[in-house]
């Protein structure tokens, strides 16, 4: 069973998402008492995760100086340049246009710390050496952030740095890496190895009910206003995917940590940005939700298109995929 679910892993995904969406239209009241349930789906999600990382590994995951380079240059340096060239087709009005114009920003240009982990993993990417630089990624978020909103958004400097407050980056790191980390870490010096392996084997179900609970929690929040948002999340996926790949090229990083420097560019910190967008102008938060829901279906196609993006032969980027040993011949002497 575990096999047929790795093996049918993306299918399944869709129709979790499609599943999720129905949720929410259908009975918008339960979708919306799953707000909070999101974060315990999501930290034992990333605790099965975590669990199939040694911590020797993740304790030496920081020793590689140029993949934290490449993850920190992909989203401080060529994210907020994507974002630049997209801001002069974003809605500059007032009222709903400045909403959707911050909630555009503040999503984009806040990287992940979560569940990117997750499908970065699935695809075969270097899910602890990424997850060893997520303290990096919440620090100078929640430093740049209200200079990228200064700078691109136009807002006051004592509003931008009043708005983005170190409060829920704080809580979602010590709810969603912090603690799982931790139970995972204890659970492998205290149980064996076939427990280990046990509980991997609930990565599919639980990636199944993160993302029914995910979007249909974030579908009754919709409004026909926020349209206009979806293009620039889209094309912000597209664009991004090849960019990391090109950055960890020029890194000369191998296959899995290329692909990790992939998932880090294009996927967006939504989840926890969200409780800051709800003190900016009404309608900022709606706009961050529907950038989710985007993103959810981006990340399942990428499980299977970026190892395609980034294969696994050739050149610099086959150099975390290990060679398959050849057992050599025994020398023959002169005489033989």
């Amino acid at each position: 069973m575990t096999g047929f679910l790795e093996r049918r892993q993306v299918p399944i995904y869709v129709a979790a998402i499609a599943a999720g969406v129905l949720l929410g239209v259908l009975a918008p009241a339960a979708g919306t008492a799953l707000e909070g349930v999101v974060n315990p789906v999501l930290a034992a999600l990333l605790y099965v995760t975590f669990l199939q990382v040694p911590a020797r590994k993740l304790v030496g995951a920081l020793r590689s100086g140029r993949f934290v380079a490449a993850v920190l240059v992909v989203n401080f340096v060529v994210v907020p340049l994507v974002v630049a060239a997209m801001t002069p087709f974003l809605p500059a009005g007032s009222g709903a246009d400045t909403a959707v114009r911050l909630g555009i920003l503040l999503v984009l240009l806040a990287p992940c710390i979560d569940y990117v982990v997750v499908f970065t993993g699935l695809a075969g990417g270097s899910a602890a050496r990424l997850l060893a630089t997520t303290p990096l990624l919440l620090l100078a978020q929640m430093v740049l952030l209200p200079v990228y909103l200064v700078v691109l958004g136009g807002v006051e400097l004592g509003g931008a740095a009043g708005a983005v407050a170190p409060g829920p980056f704080l809580e979602a790191f010590a709810l969603l890496i912090a603690l799982p980390l931790a139970a995972a870490w204890l659970t492998q010096a205290v149980a064996g190895e076939r427990v280990r392996a046990a509980l991997g084997t609930t990565m599919v179900p639980l990636m199944v009910v993160t993302l029914v609970v995910v979007v249909a929690s974030q579908v009754p929040g919709l409004a026909p206003g926020v349209l206009g948002a979806i293009p620039f999340y889209v094309v912000f996926l597209l664009v991004m995917a090849p960019l990391g790949a090109l950055v960890a090229r020029l890194f000369g990083l191998g296959t899995a940590d290329s692909r990790a420097v992939v998932f880090t560019g294009a996927t967006r910190n939504s989840l926890v940005v969200l409780p800051i967008a709800l003190t900016l102008p009404a309608g900022a938060a709606v706009v961050v939700v529907a950038q989710t829901l985007v993103e959810v279906v981006g990340m399942v196609v990428a499980v299977r298109a970026v190892p395609r993006l980034v294969p696994g032969h050739g050149g610099p980027l086959s150099a975390a995929r290990p060679r398959p040993s050849r057992s050599r011949r025994p020398r023959r002497g002169p005489g033989s």
